[in-house]
Order: C-alpha cells, then structure tokens, then sequence
C-alpha cells in the first residue's frame, strides 16, 4: 500500500504482525520501493522470525538496523546498475505477462470465430431439417388420408356413372 503526503510517499507492507515502512520522494519508482521492502521483510523474517513473538522490548531487533542501512545504500540511486537490472527485470517479466495475455486473447478469438462457423453451420441445418421435417408431414399426411381419398373417390365415381347410366 502505499499514501501521499505532500512530495514524500509512504510505502509499506504488512506481514504478520510486523510492518515495513519506507518514505521516498514521489519521483523514486515504486516498484524499486516495494522490492527494498521485501528484501527487509525477507531477511528480518530469515534473521528474527521466530522471535518476533517474545519481543519484550521496542528496541529487540537494534542490531536488523545494519542490514536496514546496507540495502538502503543499495537502493538508494534509481540510475544504478542493480536497480536498473530489477526495473528491467520487472518490465521482463510484465511484457512476457501480457505477451502471455495477448496468445490468450488471441486463441479466444480464434475459438469464437470456430463458434460462429459452427452456429452459421448449425443454422443452415436447422433449416434443412425443418424443411426435410415439413416433406415429412406431408408425405405422412398423404400416406395417411390416400387410401380415403382414393376410396371416396372411387365411391363418388360409382355413383356418377351409376346416376348417368341408369
């Protein structure tokens, strides 16, 4: 997390009951921040992490402040060789995200292309089959009411020829 005030900022993480406080310049790169925070973090856990919990006194762990000090001068010019490897690394590590994101959205579009063929294609044979369905009544219906037709027929014609020849 981090807080505004003024032209400093306030960076820090919570873990377990422990806090990691940084204040910078605004203008100091936050990513480089929150990796300095978690090299202390690392390494107070590392040094005193099974202690933190019967810390009698506030100054318990005086001696972390060498360490503290060490990597603060580590960190401490943004244009060096060290920080600017871990700035590049993170941007690595960012661009290979969204490289990987970008494959990802990319094999999304091809299966929607592959669902739209296959709803044009299930459209098309939808209608086929309900044409092929409606040749079917019909011819149900034929096969049903012929013979009665055919009947009938022949009953009208019966009585026709029976009323002009008699």
């Amino acid at each position: 997390m981090s807080i505004e005030t003024g032209p400093y900022m306030f960076h820090y993480i919570i873990e377990g009951r422990v806090c990691y406080l940084s204040m910078c310049d605004r203008a100091y790169p936050k990513k480089l921040v929150f990796q300095y925070l978690e090299d202390i973090k690392n390494e107070f856990e590392n040094a005193y992490g099974n202690q933190i919990e019967t810390a009698a006194r506030p100054y318990a762990f005086i001696k972390f402040d060498t360490f503290i000090q060490k990597t603060k001068r580590l960190y401490q010019d943004t244009r060096s060789q060290r920080n600017i490897a871990k700035l590049n690394d993170e941007l690595y590590e960012v661009h290979q995200i969204m490289a990987r994101n970008v494959q990802e959205v990319l094999g999304v579009g091809e299966k929607l292309d592959q669902v739209s063929e296959m709803s044009s294609r299930l459209t098309s044979e939808s209608r086929i089959y309900a044409m092929k369905a409606k040749d079917l009544n019909n011819q149900a219906l034929i096969r049903k009411w012929a013979p009665v037709a055919v009947v009938l027929g022949v009953v009208f014609l019966l009585f026709w020829i029976r009323g002009k020849f008699w």
